[in-house]
């Protein structure tokens, strides 16, 4: 049985929760089981660079820990500590901004981004100029709320706003949620928006899968 052991940077088990339920129809029985973690020691919500680089220790301490996983997805937007975790095994380790920005680009020209704020924003845009993707991006927008704010049932609302607004006036055709926290938002909104909605933990677990098992 391999194991896709995906850790949430921040000590919300909301959070975790949440990334466990939406990841439940990749487990494939008697091949592959995903495990969901909690980075107990991480700061509630990863909402400033402070946060992102004050998990990048920890988190390389959990991949060598947990030796018994055959890959590893890090399950913060901000892609923390996604270099040094990979330089400390040679298992494969996937961080989900990296992952849902290739995954969502193969559903559509040019992807919009939902972030939590401009904050965010101004740390996810060296990345994806460093990526090579910056010409695809139609446009980031912020929701202005925090992580936990983000996952809400009342975020709804305020999410499919900002989603039309990248759609009809940055001309996306494709989008991608910028924070793990929203996975349960992604069939809905979908849904509501009419264009293809990529979750980026999903996208990221998926990719796991895909090569242990072919390995």
């Amino acid at each position: 049985m391999k194991r896709i052991l995906v850790i949430n940077p921040n000590s919300n088990q909301h959070v975790t929760d949440g990334l466990a339920a939406s990841l439940e129809p990749l487990n494939i029985d008697g091949r592959a089981e995903i495990e969901c973690m909690t980075l107990t020691e991480g700061p509630f919500g990863i909402e400033t660079r402070h946060d992102m680089e004050s998990v990048v220790l920890p988190l390389r301490r959990t991949v060598l820990k947990r030796d018994d996983a055959d890959a590893y997805v890090i399950a913060c937007y901000s892609d923390p500590g996604l270099a040094l975790c990979r330089e400390a095994t040679r298992k494969p380790v996937y961080g989900i901004q990296e992952s849902g920005l290739f995954s969502a680009l193969q559903r559509g020209q040019r992807v919009g981004v939902v972030a939590l704020g401009p904050k965010s924003i101004a740390r996810h845009l060296p990345y994806i100029r460093a990526l090579g993707l910056y010409d695809r991006l139609a446009a980031e927008r912020p929701l202005h709320m925090s992580v936990e704010e983000s996952e809400q049932p009342e975020a709804f609302p305020r999410i499919e706003a900002v989603a039309r607004g990248l759609v009809e006036h940055d001309y996306a055709d494709t989008l991608l949620l910028g924070c793990a926290g929203m996975a349960a938002h992604c069939k809905p909104l979908e849904a509501a928006i009419g264009v293809p909605v990529t979750d980026p933990t999903q996208a990221a677990t998926a990719q796991a899968l895909a090569a242990v098992l072919l390995d």
